[in-house]
């Protein structure tokens, strides 16, 4: 038996666990579930749920999963919590999402609906890139970023760890040896069209996108 977990049960959970059945449908072994540290509901959307503990101690000859949680510093926490268990990570892709030619990915990947990594690309671990999303040539992205639906990342553009880039959001060219550059732990704010560099830990907004000014 191969036991797959969509980690999260949550709205970004319940959009997962289809893309992870279709990815599986060809495997009579498999068996999806989601795993969900709350452990309020037996089933959701139908699908068996289950604890983290009872995940691991469930019968299986291989085991996996999938960090279905959009707060990447969450989803590094509960990687290492599963490396610690010896359970596995799986890259979940849409059908009609695409990595194309010379593009690392790293474990842990999620690719939404019409989602795309083109060319040449590197992409660290645990990316979640939601639907329409897109990673264009020559990019570098760290671990545990975060794209929301509709981010507009062209090439040349480095994002380091723990990013997080809201819908609809434009991240502007960079060019070979001068690349854009979004700091660790930044977020760029819905809509922002980002034409500078991030700093670590900053939150910009705004076209064009510049640090958000707290009351």
């Amino acid at each position: 038996m191969n036991l797959y977990g969509v980690y999260g049960a949550s709205g970004f959970g319940r959009e997962i666990m289809p893309l992870l059945r279709a990815q599986v449908s060809n495997d009579p072994d498999a068996i999806c579930v989601f795993v969900d540290d709350d452990g309020s509901e037996d089933t959701v959307n139908s699908q068996k749920c289950m604890s983290f503990e009872q995940f691991v101690g469930y019968p299986a000859e291989n085991r996996a999963v999938s960090l279905a949680i959009g707060d990447g510093m969450v989803r590094s926490k509960l990687a290492e919590k599963c490396e610690m268990a010896g359970v596995g990570f799986i890259n979940v892709r849409a059908q009609n999402s695409m990595v194309l030619d010379e593009s690392l990915v790293g474990s842990g990947l999620i690719l939404c609906g019409f989602s795309t990594i083109t060319s040449n690309a590197s992409i660290g671990r645990h990316f979640h890139g939601n639907i329409y999303s897109y990673v264009a040539h020559d990019c570098v992205i760290g671990d545990f970023v975060t794209f929301a639906p509709g981010v507009m990342c062209n090439g040349n553009v480095h994002i380091e760890d723990h990013a997080y880039i809201g819908t609809g959001a434009v991240l502007r060219q960079g060019k070979p040896g001068k690349p854009l550059t979004i700091g660790a732990y930044a977020i760029v704010g819905m809509g922002a069209v980002v034409t500078r560099n991030v700093a670590p830990g900053t939150t910009v907004v705004g076209n064009p996108a510049k640090p958000m000014i707290k009351d």
